[in-house]
């Protein structure tokens, strides 16, 4: 029954149940328990429960019996629909299905062709790298994927050459690679724009992480370099910022233009600390 019509029937008994029949009284209870679906929603809305509930103490007793027995029933209705409610905010939740990466196809993505089978793979190829572990709009990353393919494209004569396609197979490894989320990043935000990745070179594009490293490497081979034909000088002239020593030992060479003065290499002899100045 639609609660409309419940409350019209609501407000015929409480303007009319003092005159009216009880046989009458009894068909509209009859209908109202045969058609009114319990709940704590319609109950509260149309009122039809405190209505009822005032019939309990009619003094004609078909009308008495009955709405006792609709209250009864009604409450009972309820209390199902309360531990229905409950069971199901309380249930365990099955566990989520692992989602596998994302990629074009997964995403459904379908780029227009370009006409050229190597072009087309490429950008499905900057697609995936873009997307590893990324939660943007699978219509941006397509966005930014189109804007890299044709960056490089322009920057190779707008030919699939030898050129592109080494390039485009720098930036996928680049981009995909899990040490460098920042990068991936970068060029999803579009804090790293396509024209400005398209020129950027591997090591440009490494992680802060893999350049320091790169540094360290390139200083540690740089002192190695100069050790066995150069002569090392021994000083105090130098104190080492790790153990606040001045045991040390030094050598100059020019790792630079002619005009540039030398760079001094100093070793601690204390605790090995090595650093150098120009």
């Amino acid at each position: 029954m639609e609660r409309s019509e419940i409350k019209r029937i609501v407000a015929e008994i409480n303007t009319q149940r003092t005159i009216m029949q009880a046989s009458d009284l009894a068909g509209l209870l009859k209908k109202l328990k045969q058609s009114v679906v319990a709940t704590e929603d319609t109950l509260r809305e149309t009122k039809v429960g405190l209505t009822v509930g005032r019939l309990r103490t009619h003094e004609a007793t078909e009308v008495s019996d009955l709405a006792k027995e609709i209250v009864k029933k009604w409450k009972g209705d309820v209390d199902e629909e309360k531990k229905r409610k409950l069971a199901a905010v309380t249930a365990p939740k099955p566990p989520p299905k692992p989602l596998g990466p994302r990629s074009w196809k997964s995403d459904g993505i379908s780029f227009p062709s370009l006409g050229d089978k190597t072009r087309d793979a490429c950008r499905n190829l900057i697609y995936d790298a873009l997307a590893i572990n990324s939660g943007a709009p699978s219509d941006l990353i397509a966005s930014r994927s189109t804007s890299v393919e044709e960056a490089v494209f322009n920057n190779c004569g707008q030919e699939s050459n030898a050129d592109y396609r080494t390039k485009m197979r720098s930036l996928y490894l680049n981009l995909k690679g899990k040490e460098n989320p920042s990068l991936r990043e970068g060029v999803v935000s579009g804090d790293i724009p396509a024209k400005q990745l398209a020129v950027m070179t591997s090591a440009e594009m490494a992680s802060e992480e893999r350049k320091q490293k790169d540094k360290a490497m390139q200083e540690e081979n740089l002192f190695k370099s100069l050790g066995a034909g150069e002569q090392q000088a021994e000083t105090d002239a130098f104190q080492c910022g790790k153990c606040k020593q001045r045991k040390t030992v030094y050598r100059q060479a020019q790792t630079r233009s002619a005009d540039e003065p030398m760079t001094t290499f100093v070793t601690c002899t204390h605790c090995g600390n090595r650093w150098k100045f120009s």
